[in-house]
């Protein structure tokens, strides 16, 4: 019989999770092995928010002179779409080889498919029984399927990142970050978008304040939303996509050359055949204690997105591999704590969230400030000539310490970050405000926001 190829370590998912735990292990002179069923580099640098900021930051251009047009600025941007799939390959093309270059140089063992979990000790993968003490798993997450007929014609955030031109119609299924990203993506490019949401409301984890804000300017752009409605069925015409759905009971259908399912991801787990392996998970992904460890089998650890105390944050993913790695190699040596968590939906203008939401808050704390405002008619605002500019940030009454902060703007992304380390530092109004930032700036516009309390 062949001898079972045995490791200290395996871990699954090639992503900044798994690399960050693989490396730390490996220098520490443990036997690793790695393991993927895609494209090694896992989600964000190949297929997620990196390569989706290369395409992002043409229609954030476009967006810059469209706004400016007649102000100085003849005509709005011209796009070559070619040539922007051309330039983001640059950057996505070479990452799998690099990867696995550098699995190579570091001693780590890597295998090209998901394993399959035997027993409690044991997995198969290429045709191989290979057995380990520890297992970190770090395989992410996949889009969530829908189950209704016709299901095959749907494209996934995959497709529309390697779009070879804009479609002329497009229809999303699910207005979370990634469908509300490209709808706008997609509607700056001049695609007609349709939006269709089975809930009251699209971007449900951020302020409803800005969130409606946000979707009336993306009604401007000429994206249709869509909401409480239940997609039953899609059927392929000559040209057309069909997306038949039900809305107050009546049966209404949409056309257009693409639909995406853009209803939100899953923990990818299900190949993995957890269950032989006594290892719990549920809807949020695999459970695990405070040290990132399974809470039902000892030897397994989960980070990154897989993980049932993470979010879908490529630094959160760093974090949690650098944590599993040192408690692999040092049994329970660290703990995560959840630190203050900046968000950011890429759509123009951009919203970015950090701390809590008035709702989360009103739960923690007997009385809060909210401090919000449209800031439209602010200097940074009208010197781009851009209708939409709001914000809310939220204080502890009793302490006036920050924290939330929810922003919505052309720099969001960037200013929310201020936020956050105030926010982990637990510093009060008064604080915050004496800090000196560079004017005219839109950080130094955040000690104005802290100034008009609802």
């Amino acid at each position: 019989m062949k001898e079972i190829k045995h490791y200290d370590v395996f871990i699954i998912g090639t992503g900044t999770a798994g690399r960050t735990a693989a490396e730390i292990c490996v220098k520490n002179n443990l036997k690793v092995a790695i393991a993927d069923n895609r494209e090694f580099g896992g989600t964000c640098s190949t297929r997620g928010c990196d390569p989706k900021k290369i395409l992002l930051q043409f229609t954030e251009m476009v967006t810059k002179s469209q706004l400016l047009v007649n102000q100085g600025i003849s005509q709005k941007l011209q796009v070559n779409w070619k040539d922007v799939q051309n330039f983001k390959r640059i950057y996505t093309d070479d990452i799998p080889s690099r990867t696995e270059k550098n699995f190579s140089d570091l001693g780590i063992d890597y295998y090209h498919q998901s394993p399959v979990f035997q027993n409690l000790s044991e997995v198969l993968v290429e045709g191989k029984l290979i057995s380990a003490a520890k297992f970190v798993i770090a395989s992410g997450m996949i889009p969530r399927e829908l189950n209704m007929e016709g299901r095959a014609f749907l494209d996934t955030s995959d497709d529309i990142l390697n779009l070879g031109k804009i479609p002329k119609t497009a229809t999303f299924i699910g207005t979370g970050y990634v469908g509300i990203e490209f709808a706008c993506m997609l509607a700056t490019m001049g695609c007609k978008v349709t939006m269709i949401e089975n809930g009251p409301k699209a971007l449900i984890q951020f302020d409803e304040y800005l969130v409606n804000k946000l979707v009336a300017h993306l009604e401007t752009l000429g994206i249709t939303f869509i909401f409480n409605a239940e997609v039953s069925s899609i059927e392929k015409l000559t040209k057309n996509l069909k997306v038949n759905y039900v809305l107050n009971g009546e049966i209404l259908s949409v056309r257009s050359r693409k639909v995406y399912n853009t209803a939100g991801r899953v923990p990818s787990i299900e190949m993995l055949a957890l269950d032989n392996a006594t290892v719990k998970f549920d809807k949020s992904g695999v459970l695990v204690n405070d040290f990132l460890q399974s809470v039902s089998n000892p030897n397994f650890y989960a980070c990154g997105d897989v993980s049932s105390k993470s979010l879908a944050l490529s630094p959160l993913a760093g974090l949690q591999g650098y944590i599993v790695g040192n408690n692999v190699v040092k049994e329970n040596s660290k703990e995560f704590e959840v630190p203050a968590i900046p968000s950011t939906v890429f759509s123009n203008p951009q919203l970015s969230s950090v701390g809590y939401t008035e709702e989360e808050a009103n739960k923690h704390f007997k009385n809060i400030k909210i401090y919000k405002g449209d800031a439209s008619h602010w200097y940074n605002a009208k010197k781009e000539n851009n209708p939409i500019y709001a914000y809310k940030i939220l204080v502890n009454e009793r302490t006036s310490v920050i924290i939330g902060a929810h922003l919505l703007s052309s720099e969001a992304n960037e200013t929310i970050n201020i936020f956050s380390m105030a926010i982990q530092q637990k510093m009060t109004v008064l604080q915050f405000k004496k800090q000196i930032f560079t004017y005219p700036s839109y950080s130094n516009d955040l000690k104005k926001m802290l100034t008009n309390e609802e």
